[in-house]
């Protein structure tokens, strides 16, 4: 199961985050999510857990508690919405809204 962390202090890194989730079961991947430009944390991550019920129980026990001077919110990962391709909407009245009468 793929578990969303909002809210982690900007000095936190991937090993203690992983370190917090192998109390509850085995996890497969920590990762932090960083600034393109900059390298900087963007205060979020994702934890990765081979068992779904383990990870069930990490995000019933961690969601709103301390983590590194920080209340963190820990939930399902949604799925990535799809993103357009690129370029201009396509099917859409040329760019401006026409009035209707």
């Amino acid at each position: 199961m793929n578990i969303y962390i909002s809210n982690l202090n900007f000095r936190t890194e991937k090993e203690s985050l992983q370190a917090l989730f192998e109390q509850y079961g085995e996890v497969s991947s920590a990762n932090i999510i960083t600034d393109r430009e900059t390298g900087r944390s963007r205060g979020f991550g994702f934890v990765e857990m081979t068992s779904d019920s383990d990870a069930q129980e990490a995000i019933d026990s961690l969601n709103e508690t301390d983590f590194e001077g920080k209340t963190i919110n820990v939930s399902v990962a949604k799925p990535r919405p799809e993103r357009n391709s690129g370029g201009y909407n396509r099917g859409g009245n040329g760019g401006f809204n026409k009035r209707r009468y």
